[in-house]
């Protein structure tokens, strides 16, 4: 890559050409136009460059994003995420926000900056090759900022990570609470806490921006010592090189000047970019130092793992201007159903989880389901009933015991557990603001027909008869504009169009009036898909005499055990209490 070297050239012939020293016969003019030329291509391959630079800085940063995400969700979602094991420091969804977006931006400059620093460095190459042709004693001079930009760099690092880890735990701080705010709107407004919420997000953002200008002033101060650096070493060479011109014995001529400082600003540039990298390698080294810290330690290969992106011909829309649509990503196909993922028989034998630091969990628990039976595990509040649907799904990981799947063990209950195997409603169903029709299939590519069949089988078909805009119907965030009985039916409605084999419920009729509840159930257990031979089975927690007179098996949970284990009136006969 010569390009630097050539516009210096032109510009040496220029001047020896006014001086009458010119190695070729071309006029001034003609050298003009010949550097006009070569600047217009230069622009052309900065605008090349910038669509290469983009594309690459967008699939680097899709790349961190991606890995991260994805070992998220692989972790137990039912355990909060620890930063700091030491200190049990946890994060918040809000404050996981600023690792997705301040961390992966700052790895991504980083990357960016290396390419752009490996083509600063070879053009500077060329140019101090192109500066010892013409003064050795000159070009010795050029090293002497680089120099003091290094035992900066190591005096400074310390500060430089420091102010940059204060930063980001700022701003993680700041979309911390920014997520708890918007998620309870309704608490807030019924605690009549507004003022005290609102001073409290005052006082985070005013020390946010307090160790945000110390990190911006730091920033900007090394940025002006390695300019001002090459700044006073660019003079004294400029005073050195006014001395050798009025030597009678120096060879150097007013072209030679020209060309020298000409290629001087490719090496100056270059230490001063190179004085500015080192400063943000160091505060690069935090943002991944925080990235494997949320992961539990992983080391920081997993995060630039190769892994696919689905862009969907990102290089080909570039090529075709924005004219040219999106194509839309394949519908979600669900895996096929095997024969041996028909459930005849789940068998939990001795499951015990116990939170961090506590004895409350639950300790040896053991049952069986049936195909086409009803389970529901009831008891008081705290007695261990979400935990052990968690436990059993591979939310929380056990700490002892096993599952069967018709008499196989289930090694990785995370990824067993899913459709079409099994599907899961907690006691707040997740929903996002699309519409009705996006909530129920989230990807999956079923007919209106299934939908509705599904809709009816949640007792939702009158809740979308007084919908004007039916299965179009948008929710609203987290579902908002649903009430909560509608709500529990929509996430039923998701499972059902899926036809699990087992369907897990956690408390489904907590919002649901006693007509809606027998009537949900009825349509459960009555109808199931014959071409299909789906014949549901239900695990269910619920403390609704209904349910419990309906159920094939009550398992009764006190203090994280099993308590009494049975239809309705065996229990009720050996004297246990199940008013909750």
């Amino acid at each position: 890559m010569g390009l630097p070297a050539i516009p210096g050239l032109i510009i040496r012939e220029f001047f020896n050409s006014l001086t009458g020293k010119a190695q070729f016969g071309l006029i001034p003019l003609a050298w003009i136009a010949l550097l006009l030329a070569l600047n217009l291509g230069h622009i052309g391959t900065i605008f090349a460059g910038r669509l290469t630079k983009t594309q690459h800085r967008f699939i680097m940063s899709s790349l961190l994003r991606r890995n991260l995400l994805e070992r998220l969700l692989n972790n137990p979602n039912a355990q909060p995420m620890i930063v700091n094991s030491e200190a049990e420091k946890t994060v918040s969804q809000g404050e996981v926000i600023s690792y997705f977006r301040e961390d992966a931006q700052q790895i991504e400059d980083n990357v960016a900056w290396v390419s752009e620093l490996l083509g600063e460095g070879i053009f500077a190459v060329l140019c101090l090759a192109i500066l010892l042709s013409v003064n050795v004693q000159m070009t010795l001079f050029v090293f002497l900022p680089l120099v003091g930009m290094i035992a900066i760099i190591q005096k400074a690092e310390i500060y430089i990570k420091r102010y940059r880890k204060a930063s980001r735990q700022a701003t993680e701080k700041v979309t911390g609470i920014l997520g708890e705010i918007f998620s309870s709107v309704q608490a807030i407004k019924v605690a009549g806490a507004e003022q005290d919420v609102l001073n409290h997000f005052r006082i985070l953002n005013e020390k946010r921006r307090q160790v945000m200008v110390r990190d911006s002033l730091l920033n900007a101060m090394l940025d002006s010592v390695f300019q001002n650096m090459v700044n006073l070493g660019t003079g004294l060479i400029l005073l050195l090189a006014s001395v050798l011109i009025q030597s009678q014995n120096s060879k150097l001529t007013i072209g030679d000047f020209a060309l020298f400082i000409y290629n001087l600003s490719f090496v100056t540039g270059f230490f001063n970019s190179l004085g500015r990298f080192m400063a943000l390698y160091k505060q690069t080294e935090v943002s991944f130092e925080r990235m494997t810290a949320l992961l539990s330690g992983v080391t920081a290969d997993v995060l630039v793992a190769n892994n696919s992106l689905y862009l969907n011909n990102l290089r080909d829309r570039l090529r075709r201007g924005p004219v040219h649509r999106k194509q839309s990503l394949p519908p979600l196909e669900q895996p096929q159903r095997q024969e041996s993922d028909r459930l005849q028989l789940l068998t939990i034998s001795n499951l015990t989880y116990h939170y961090p630091g506590t004895n409350q969990g639950i300790t040896d628990i053991s049952f069986q389901l049936h195909r086409g039976s009803l389970t529901v595990i009831t008891g008081r509040i705290g007695s261990g009933k979400t935990t052990l649907l968690r436990v059993l799904l591979g939310l929380l990981p056990k700490q002892s015991g096993a599952v069967y799947w018709n008499g196989c063990l289930v090694e990785d209950p995370v990824n067993f557990f899913v459709p079409p195997r099994s599907a899961y409603t907690p006691q707040i169903p997740q929903l996002f603001s699309y519409t009705l029709r996006e909530n129920i299939l989230l990807g999956l590519d079923k007919d209106d027909a299934e939908i509705e069949k599904a809709l009816k089988m949640s007792v939702f078909e009158q809740d979308l008869a007084a919908m004007n805009e039916k299965m179009e119907t948008l929710v609203g965030a987290k579902g908002v504009r649903l009430s909560g009985g509608q709500l529990q039916r929509l996430a039923a409605a998701r499972m059902f169009v899926r036809k699990p084999e087992l369907l897990v419920f956690d408390d489904l009729s907590s919002a649901l009036d006693v007509e809606t509840e027998l009537a949900l159930w009825s349509r459960i257990f009555n109808n199931t898909s014959e071409e299909e031979n789906w014949i549901p089975t239900c695990l269910v927690v619920s403390h609704r005499r209904s349910v419990l007179r309906r159920a094939d098996q009550i398992i009764l949970l006190k203090a994280g055990k099993i308590a009494a284990q049975g239809k309705l009136n065996e229990i009720i006969s050996k004297g246990q209490e199940l008013d909750f």
